[in-house]
């Protein structure tokens, strides 16, 4: 395939670290390419897309993506009291989901279907869909989503799974939320066992049974008191926890849909905190990112996902572009520093990966999928287990 990266393997002091590349037509969806541009006493405001879930639907040989679009709001700076720093906030911001085709992974247009999160499709939640996760299951398409039941950034405790599924990505279905608890990063994964989700309780990630598989997700109200009973164990779920590692240090969450290897499950994740010095001059940086959201990679086994075969000790990718970092007078963002992962594809032995810079663009990160599998097996962190 033309253009695309095949991941590169280097020196960090004594050890080796693993780096997706990023894709020439970064970022390859911008809100102008989709018209999401207002104006307000004569000056232009440039909305943003991004985040977006992506699966191949081979009947139509397509790649989709499903991006999370805003537009009309308004950039601010507040005190977050729950996380207890000032950062940057967006106000009117309520998200509806776009579906956007492409036949090569790269260039993306909008079939016409959207999914809104405003109220006017059902009141289960009103203040916006977020970040939908795409799952094959047989073939149906569970489309998991974060619903919004108060504002975002200045609500906490907001975030409710959503579910929905589809079988062409055009005829969508709603399924209702997960109620019992608040929760963001929703992916279910279906093995030949059993069924789990992965969930992020702040600040760390979990994998829970699901012991009524897809009919859990498909009817969530019915099975509240099951959901409810994930909640109240959580404890007994965790899979990897924040806080031991500096790029980890703030939170983790779980990022793309899980990738089946020949030797076990491909987890993509993404951690917050610092990206000291030495991670940064690799990417041309000359100091270190004070708080950052970082692309992580690990190896689940496939009949015990619980079980880690192998993780990156260092993150695959960080935010170093202008529209993943700070912006410049082309790219400005929203966010600043962050790149976050919500969707992954593989075809002819590439791995797509699909997600967001600095909450207002959309970017592609590609390699090799054995280059990474064999920098996991070879140089990763074994599990003691």
């Amino acid at each position: 395939m033309q253009h695309l990266g095949e991941g590169e393997l280097v020196k960090l002091d004594n050890k080796y670290m693993f780096k997706l590349d990023s894709h020439p037509a970064n970022p390859i969806i911008t809100p102008q390419q989709l018209g999401l541009t207002w104006y307000e006493d004569d000056i232009e405001h440039i909305g943003a897309v991004f985040n977006g879930g992506a699966e191949f639907y081979p009947p139509e040989n397509r790649f989709m993506v499903l991006p999370r679009v805003h537009k009309n709001y308004r950039r601010v700076r507040f005190y977050d009291k729950k996380m207890g720093i000032e950062r940057w906030g967006l106000e009117n911001y309520i998200a509806e989901i776009w579906v956007l085709e492409s036949y090569d992974g790269v260039h993306f247009n909008p079939r016409g279907t959207v999914i809104k999160g405003d109220g006017t499709e059902h009141q289960d939640f009103t203040y916006g869909i977020e970040d939908i996760r795409v799952v094959k299951h047989n073939s149906t398409y569970l489309l998991i989503g974060c619903g919004k039941i108060g504002p975002p950034f200045f609500s906490h405790d907001s975030d409710r799974i959503a579910v929905y599924s589809t079988t062409d990505f055009r005829n969508i279905i709603y399924h209702g939320i997960v109620d019992a608890f608040t929760n963001r990063n929703a992916i279910p994964v279906f093995t030949k066992r059993a069924s789990y989700i992965f969930l992020r309780f702040h600040p760390h990630i979990y994998l829970a049974p699901l012991e009524e598989g897809i009919d859990q997700l498909l009817h969530p109200k019915k099975y509240r008191p099951l959901w409810r009973r994930i909640y109240e164990h959580r404890d007994e779920f965790i899979l990897l926890r924040a806080g031991e590692l500096s790029h980890g240090m703030e939170k983790l969450g779980p990022g793309t849909q899980l990738i089946p290897t020949d030797v076990g499950y491909l987890f993509i994740y993404h951690a917050v905190g610092e990206i000291p010095p030495n991670i940064t001059r690799m990417y041309g940086l000359d100091s270190g990112i004070e708080r950052a959201y970082s692309v992580n990679v690990m190896l689940l086994d496939k009949d015990v996902p619980h079980k880690i075969i192998a993780m990156s000790e260092s993150p695959v990718y960080i935010p170093h572009k202008p529209w993943e970092l700070h912006g410049d007078e082309k790219y400005p963002v929203d966010i600043p520093a962050v790149v976050f992962p919500v969707g992954a594809i593989v075809r002819d032995g590439y791995l797509f990966v699909y997600g967001g810079a600095a909450d207002k663009y959309e970017i592609l990160l590609t390699c090799k999928l054995d280059n990474l599998i064999e920098y996991l097996l070879k140089y990763g962190v074994r599990s003691k287990g």
